[in-house]
């Protein structure tokens, strides 16, 4: 026992051994760590003595890092040429012709000069209007594969329709990453009424996820009707099932057209909007090589020379067609699409909702957009006009389909239409078909008899693979020698390098801007926002300190007026109000409202005369009326005008 005892206590004795030579191990080496540290730090603090102390140096590396990157996006801000001076390049007739002369400036026109300049090519757009002043602007909004042509040809077993939606998925994702301030990501809502109907939408989501591949949004997946009525409250209730949701892109349609014109000209092109083609002209051979111009503003006159020249008119095509040879059939069937602007509570802010059978049979659209609702839209033959007018019996057939899926709580009523607008879509006939009364499904190039090039049809989605398709057609044609392949699909637009979804807060911080003008900017500008907030604008109350409203319920602000008058062409009081802001698509009335202020600053900035304000003033409210304002608005005794322009803080109040 004593001897078992023995062995214990030696045991004990040595493992104490131990875990005192360690413990001491231990203490020794961490006394030298800190005396290593100590020392270091008495070195260190030697050195830097005479700095200040560590928190006025972190304060001060930070606000030295602040402002390098205030530098660096002043270095990456580019400054575009004032309309005059592109003007004075294209009237140079010292220069050597252009490779490229692009008329219309539409989505598919700005998405030319882009393709075209960022090859290296040498690269006019004109526009008889204002960029986007057509049907570019009056879109439903979205940038999307097409559900309907996935239907199509799932159910018709069709491959060209099938094609269809492969591309403008794949374009979808471009479009998402080169504007990332301008385009988002956006659920869309299918309410099921019917049992039955459940696995037939969910394999359709499925499958457009699919076929989207490794370029697909979100995943699609199905809503309990609890849950979908928690998503979209103003649902209707009775019989509904359930939901299928999926996702698409949702933009900005006019400002990303903007972005694409001062894209192209960042990178070289001349453009000029408010500059329309008189006539095209030919050489000895009966070759188009050229076209005479007009300034709508000032009544100039001068000729463009041009290795080739594209039609990218949209709706007008037939008109510049005829230029080129008088007996050319038209080709364009035109097509009238409505939409309308109701208030905010007609929908949630993140969700849409797509009713796939109207009672006629047609799609329609109900999405949150800017702030407010956007419901569309119609389809029916037109005339092609300048700004058409939409049609009443069209509104309330828009108004009558949307009530049917919303709660009764909702009482759906005309008078919550606060904008409404008609644009014309160019659906088109290939003149070379054996069936020419057949329309053409996506876009269709034409090069003529005397290589006048066509591109018409197609959607925003796919614009920059049909100007991709197009600029490959004009090299070959017109035998000219790109610098660079297409590089169209890495190419960031103008303001979204460097471009955040927080973006907005350093702008409340460092301006004292309310957050929702912050974020307007934000996603309306990008990196740019900052050139708009450099631009005077304070206010005079405790908060916001910065940023006064030309419209109290709108976040569209003073500064960006000067802003898009001196650096993205605007030259109209409409063209601020409808296409650099988008007041006038989301309510006629606060547009109309606001209308002396914008003519106001852009007199102070254009120095524009009485009775050019006079002008302006009448032409903006013709053109309200087109958008929804009360006609008898645009019929005004002219004192009245005048004083609205001439004491613009009185009318407002």
């Amino acid at each position: 026992m004593w001897r078992q005892l023995s062995k214990t206590q030696k045991f004990v004795s040595i493992a104490s051994a131990s875990a005192a030579t360690a413990s001491f191990a231990y203490y020794m080496n961490e006394k030298s760590i800190h005396d290593n540290v100590y020392k270091r730090s008495i070195q260190l603090q030697e050195r830097t003595s005479d700095m200040p102390n560590l928190l006025v140096r972190n304060r001060a590396f930070a606000e030295a890092i602040q402002e390098e990157e205030k530098n660096q996006n002043k270095r990456d801000f580019w400054l575009p040429p004032s309309r005059e001076e592109m003007i004075e390049k294209l009237k140079d007739t010292q220069q050597e012709p252009y490779d490229l002369l692009i008329v219309g400036g539409g989505a598919t026109g700005a998405g030319l000069s882009v393709d075209a300049a960022t090859r290296g090519l040498k690269v006019a757009m004109v526009e008889r209007d204002d960029f986007a002043a057509g049907t570019s602007s009056r879109s439903t909004k979205l940038v999307h594969g097409g559900v309907r042509y996935l239907q199509k040809a799932i159910m018709e077993l069709d491959y060209e329709q099938y094609a269809l939606v492969c591309e403008a998925l794949h374009e979808r994702k471009i479009f998402l990453d080169i504007a990332p301030h301008l385009s988002d990501e956006l659920p869309i809502m299918l309410p099921v009424y019917k049992w039955w109907q459940i696995p037939y939408y969910w394999v359709g989501c499925k499958m457009y996820d699919i076929f989207a591949g490794r370029e697909a949004l979100e995943s699609s997946y199905f809503l309990t009707r609890s849950k979908a009525l928690e998503a979209f409250p103003m649902l209707k209730r009775d019989s509904l099932v359930g939901a299928l949701v999926y996702y698409d892109g949702q933009h900005n349609d006019a400002r990303m057209n903007v972005a694409l014109a001062m894209t192209s000209a960042c990178y070289g092109a001349t453009i000029a909007n408010h500059c329309e083609v008189t006539s095209l002209t030919k050489d000895e051979e009966g070759n188009v090589n050229g076209a005479k111009m007009r300034d709508t503003l000032t009544g100039d006159e001068w000729t463009v020379r041009a290795k080739g020249v594209i039609n990218a008119t949209g709706p007008f095509t037939d008109g510049l067609r005829k230029m080129d040879n008088a007996e050319n059939l038209d080709i364009v069937a035109p097509s009238a699409g409505v939409h309308i602007i109701l208030p905010n509570y007609y929908s949630p802010r993140n969700m849409g909702l797509l009713d796939p059978a109207t009672s006629d049979g047609r799609v329609i659209f109900f999405l949150p957009w800017q702030g407010n609702t956007i419901a569309g839209t119609t389809d029916s033959p037109t005339e092609v006009t300048q700004n058409p007018m939409p049609k009443e019996d069209e509104i309330n057939w828009i108004l009558d389909e949307v009530s049917h899926y919303l709660s009764p709580d909702v009482k759906v009523r005309r008078s919550d239409v606060l904008a409404a607008w008609s644009g014309i879509r160019p659906l088109v006939r290939d003149p070379h078909a054996k069936n020419t009364e057949s329309l053409v499904r996506n876009h269709m190039i034409n090069v003529s008899e005397n290589k006048l090039i066509t591109i018409a049809g197609g959607k925003w989605t796919t614009y920059r693979a049909m100007a991709e398709e197009t600029v490959d057609r004009a090299i070959e044609v017109f035998n000219l020698k790109p610098k660079e392949k297409c590089i169209t699909e890495k190419t960031m637009l103008i303001g979204s390098k460097g471009y955040s979804s927080t973006m907005f807060i350093r702008l409340v911080q460092e301006f004292g801007m309310d957050t929702e003008v912050a974020q307007h900017l934000a996603h309306s500008y990008g990196n740019r926002a900052w050139e708009v907030a450099s631009i005077d604008d304070a206010t005079s109350a405790s908060w916001p300190t910065y940023g006064k409203r030309i419209s109290p319920n709108y976040p569209y602000i003073e500064a960006e007026i000067r802003y898009t008058v001196r650096q993205e062409l605007a030259c109209t009081a409409v063209d601020v109000l409808a296409r650099r802001t988008r007041l006038a698509f989301l309510n006629a009335e606060a547009a109309y409202q606001s209308l002396p202020k914008v003519i106001e600053i852009m007199a102070d900035e254009l120095k524009w005369d009485e009775e050019r304000q006079k002008q302006e003033y009448q032409g903006a409210t013709v053109f309200l009326v087109t958008m929804g304002l009360a006609k008898e608005k645009a019929v005004q005794p002219k004192t009245e005008q005048k004083e609205k322009v001439v004491q613009p803080e009185t009318e407002q109040k």
